[in-house]
Parts: structure tokens; C-alpha cells; sequence
């Protein structure tokens, strides 16, 4: 099995945010899995806030009682805001953002709808260091070109007031992914960063993928996915 170059987080607050369909949440689940499994993370207290306001079917909330068994603080909404889809922003993740310790990470819900709920938190965040992930899938209607992703970025800052920090690629076709579908996606995430000069954070695959691949194809940190969000019919 390869081992393949973890992404290089530094930030205490850590907003991940996409398209409808993009896998954002996933991602973020991933990430907070990921680090707290980290040696460089040794120690460092982890938390996931789900501000997923949009997507009835796929939040990190969802994942909240694996995460906490492995020692990540989730915060969700509670009782019957559980399952609800309004702008709810409890006054404890306002406490946790305002006062971050260790690492931060915020599943937005998607595009420029779900992140107006990240204007609210403005100030808290930019009392803090933090960076804005965009999580590109290619095979969404909004970011399959160079042309509609760049409007989604616009979008989204405008919405958020908050300026994007680097690309997270998740290109997918759900259970129909191959290396192919990664690869056309880091094709469409080279050409977004280099027309608005925004870095490549990293790549994220399922592990059955990456395994068929070889880190010559790959030149970014990866972001190894296993799904813990599913659909409610599975």
C-alpha cells in the first residue's frame, strides 16, 4: 500500500466548503479523522462544527458519534434542530470558533447559500488564523469548467466574506469513481489554481482508488477517504 503525503495543516480554524454534490462533508470528516491520528497532531485537541445548513442527506453530523470515539469534539445541533435545515449557529460553536483550541474544522454547507451562514461568524473568524478550503468536484454542473468554478469562488467569497485559502480536488462519481475520474479532476484543479493563482491543497480518493494508483500520477498531498456518510437508503 502506498503511503502517501499527508495535507499540510496549519491553521487553527479550518472552513471546508463546496458545491452541492461536492463531497465537502466527507472531506471534513476525513480530515478531522485524519489528524487526530497524526503524530504532528499528538495532543492537539480536534473539533468538527457542522454548519451544513443545505444537504439533508450527507452532513458531518452524521459521523458524530464514530468522530467522538476517537476523541474529536463534534458539535451539531441538538434534539429537534438535529435533522433541521435553518441557519442555526448555537453559541457554542461561536465559543469554539472565538476561542480555538488546537484545530478547528468547519463543514459549510454548499455553495454561496450555505456559506452566508459563515458571514455571521465573520468576526470570530478573522480573530483567529484561518484557511477556506473549496472542495472541487469536477463532475458537478457548477465546477466542471475553469469558468463556472471561478464564478462559484466568487460567490462564495461574497456571500461569506471570506477569501479562499486553497483547493481541495474530490472529483467523484460516487460509486462509479475511477483513478480516470481522480485524474480528470486534478486536471480541472491545475487550471482553477493556475487562472486565479490558487494553491492545491490536496487530493482526495477513496482508498480502494488510491490503491490502484501510484504516486507518479499524483504530485500533491492526498487526503485518503473512507466513506462514513450514507446515503439513508444504504
Amino acid at each position: 500500500m502506498t503511503k502517501w503525503k499527508l495535507p499540510h495543516i496549519t491553521k487553527p480554524i479550518n472552513i471546508i466548503v463546496g458545491g452541492y454534490g461536492s463531497g465537502k462533508s466527507e472531506v471534513s470528516v476525513n480530515l478531522a479523522r485524519t489528524l487526530v491520528l497524526d503524530q504532528d497532531f499528538k495532543n492537539r485537541p480536534i473539533s468538527i462544527l457542522d454548519l451544513d445548513i443545505v444537504n439533508p442527506y450527507f452532513r458531518s453530523r452524521e459521523a458524530s458519534v464514530e468522530l467522538e470515539k476517537l476523541g474529536i469534539e463534534a458539535i451539531n445541533p441538538e434534539g429537534s434542530e438535529y435533522y433541521a435545515d435553518l441557519p442555526i449557529i448555537l453559541p457554542q460553536i461561536k465559543g469554539v470558533i472565538q476561542n480555538a483550541q488546537g484545530t478547528v474544522i468547519c463543514d459549510v454547507g454548499g455553495d454561496d447559500v450555505g456559506a452566508r451562514v459563515l458571514s455571521s461568524l465573520e468576526t470570530s473568524f478573522h480573530r483567529k488564523s484561518y484557511d477556506m478550503f473549496l472542495v472541487l468536484n469536477a463532475n458537478r454542473p457548477f465546477t466542471s469548467s475553469v469558468a463556472s468554478t471561478q464564478k462559484l469562488i466568487g460567490e462564495i467569497e461574497s456571500s461569506s466574506r471570506l477569501r479562499f485559502s486553497g483547493i481541495i480536488s474530490n472529483s467523484h462519481l460516487m460509486d462509479y469513481t475511477t483513478a480516470d475520474t481522480i485524474i480528470d479532476g486534478i486536471k480541472l484543479s491545475e487550471a482553477v489554481s493556475k487562472e486565479i493563482n490558487l494553491p492545491i491543497t490536496c487530493i482526495c480518493a477513496e482508498t480502494k482508488i488510491l490503491d490502484l494508483m501510484t504516486k507518479n500520477k499524483i504530485k500533491y498531498p492526498v487526503l485518503p477517504l473512507n466513506r462514513s456518510l450514507l446515503k439513508p437508503w444504504e
